[in-house]
């Protein structure tokens, strides 16, 4: 599907234009979310994490989940969550152990050492803020339009999801 296809109306086009632009921007953004934390992570010389692991163990944060609910709490949004988490507990970053009362699942939690990883991207992302703020790049209301749109969004894909049959 090409950004510039002409579909229907001038105004559908125009309409159809903007949404896959805005598609191209999410998926660009979140590539360039994961090449900021890999450059962080050079930069202060940890090379044996990625930076999909390393998003991963910031979301998790203080919080004991199992796999599961890395995908429904929307901590994690790749399709091997099973991969990254044996890497990570392989690294010693996360801790896993079978719950008590479903012994299929495994609940996870961060190690001291997955906590220091936390840090780094917690503070890379304050950094971040200060800069976008300071800068006057973008401020609170502009993000706080721009989240409900992507939440708008977001709600919508999930209802065609969810009711797609």
């Amino acid at each position: 599907m090409s950004l510039h296809s002409s579909v229907g109306s001038a105004e559908h086009s125009s309409f159809m234009t903007s949404y896959l632009d805005a598609l191209a921007l999410v998926e660009r953004l979140h590539r360039l979310l994961l090449d900021v934390i890999k450059d962080e992570f050079e930069r202060v010389g940890i090379l044996e994490i990625n930076a999909v692991q390393a998003l991963l163990l910031f979301n998790i944060g203080d919080n004991e989940v199992t796999a599961g609910e890395l995908k429904t709490r929307g901590y994690y949004q790749g399709s091997n969550v099973s991969y990254n988490l044996k890497k990570l507990v392989e690294a010693g970053y996360m801790h896993h152990q079978r719950c008590e009362i479903d012994r299929r699942s495994v609940r996870v939690r961060l190690t001291p050492r997955g906590r220091e990883i936390r840090e780094i991207v917690e503070t890379l992302f304050l950094r971040h803020a200060e800069g976008l703020e300071a800068s006057g790049a973008i401020d609170r209301d502009g993000f706080d339009r721009i989240t409900h749109s992507l939440r708008r969004v977001e709600r919508f894909w999930t209802d065609q999801i969810r009711y797609i049959y």
